[in-house]
């Protein structure tokens, strides 16, 4: 029997340098994780299916849910790959009930839905999650904001918009207006960048009449103060996110229109949108889910982004980005033994990455070269006795002889 031999569609491999890249990146944003204090978390790749739809999270509510992929153990038990780390929570804290709050934790790794395949997602794709669990101030909610501008920053991406909104406020406005359908208008409304308006206010008259359509969006495009001053639920919260989030020099849009997912969220969400209108990041407060199987309210907010979204949709500002490359050197040995696999010690005892070949030098340049490799150290007879390293820059093309410290400062 011939087997097909191809990748799963929606998935994929990483190869040098792709995967090099990738995993620079994933260090990159690990690092600003953790300066902000997370602290890191690992959870399972499968979980129960019962827990992945429980009652707060429905197929109804959330796509990301009905995108789940499902499978069986050989007891014949509904299983799941996991969609997002979020719904996990809610196990972890009935599990483990005496973590100390306010609990800061960052997630980097592979989620699985689904879904119909878009530039810069497949159905597996690796997730960077970060998560203040038991604050209910705005600090955290600005803290989110702050963690992910850091990221996009470090990373050389400026060309973002951030949007803010806030589901208390949504809900207070369509109340306003007396339409009973809240969640099913929140939906058409969240489509407004992606179908624009006059469809948004088409399929809306399926939930209401044409003069509440008129009267909602006269309401929705007043400004962030006519909401607060009329004291509309939520829209203090936005306010004073606004005055947190210019303390670490960041400015967002108020957008009245954005919903995100509809299942958990609960006070402030926010995505950084990119000028083709792509949403790269998502996020927001979800209060009601993390104690739920504790029948608790723990206070939550949280905000993700995938390395995929990154990459694929950001190419021109990653290549200015300048990361490391490894390996660093190659050595290559001209009959010297020893003194090569010595000297391979020294460099990557002061975490200096090499590979050793002990090979044709025209070929061993030609290697390097394919790799993309900056520096090739070559060791013959000569260099060896004066204790002398032949170091060849492969981009400019300069030779140099240098001593093992010289070396060694070099090269880091």
């Amino acid at each position: 029997m011939q087997i097909e031999v191809d990748t799963v569609k929606g998935f994929k491999d990483y190869l040098p340098p792709e995967s090099v890249r990738r995993r620079q990146i994933e260090k990159l944003v690990e690092t600003v994780f953790q300066n902000y204090g997370f602290l890191p978390m690992e959870t399972p790749i499968i979980e129960f299916d019962e827990l992945m739809r429980s009652e707060t999270l429905s197929d109804e509510e959330d796509e990301s849910i009905s995108d789940r992929f499902k499978l069986k153990d050989k007891a014949g038990r509904n299983l799941g790959l996991r969609y997002e780390f979020t719904f996990q929570l809610s196990r972890i804290f009935k599990q483990n009930p005496n973590i100390k709050l306010p609990f800061k934790r960052y997630q980097i790794g592979s989620i699985f839905r689904d879904e119909p395949i878009r530039i810069g997602r497949t159905r597996q794709f690796t997730q960077c999650d970060i998560d203040i669990i038991g604050d209910s101030s705005i600090h955290a909610d600005a803290e989110c904001l702050a963690v992910v501008y850091d990221v996009l920053h470090e990373l050389k991406i400026k060309d973002f918009e951030i949007q803010v909104n806030n589901r208390k406020l949504m809900n207070s406005i369509i109340e306003s207006v007396e339409i009973i359908e809240r969640k099913q208008v929140m939906k058409e409304l969240d489509k407004l960048n992606k179908i624009g308006e006059d469809e948004v206010k088409s399929n809306l008259k399926k939930y209401t009449s044409s003069n509440q359509v008129i009267t909602l969006f006269k309401i929705l495009e007043k400004p962030l103060p006519f909401f607060v001053e009329n004291a509309f639920d939520g829209a203090e919260e936005i306010k004073k996110l606004q005055e947190k989030a210019k303390l670490y020099g960041i400015e967002f849009k108020f957008n009245p229109f954005m919903a995100r997912g509809f299942g958990y969220y609960t006070g402030n969400i926010f995505e950084f949108v990119l000028p083709n209108k792509t949403s790269i990041v998502g996020g927001g407060r979800y209060d009601k889910v993390v104690g739920k199987h504790s029948y608790k309210e723990i206070p939550a907010v949280g905000i993700s982004f995938s390395i995929e979204s990154l990459t694929a949709l950001c190419e021109k500002e990653l290549s200015l980005l300048k990361l490391d490359s490894f390996p660093k050197v190659l050595i290559v040995s001209l009959d010297e033994e020893k003194e090569t696999i010595k000297i391979a010690k020294k460099l990557r005892k002061n975490n200096i990455s090499c590979m050793t070949a002990f090979d044709n030098l025209s070929k061993q340049l030609e290697y390097a070269n394919s790799l993309k490799i900056p520096y090739v150290i070559i060791l013959g007879s000569e260099e060896a006795q004066n204790e002398k390293y032949k170091l060849k820059d492969m981009i400019s093309g300069e030779q140099r002889d240098l001593t093992e410290n010289q070396l060694i400062k070099k090269l880091k």
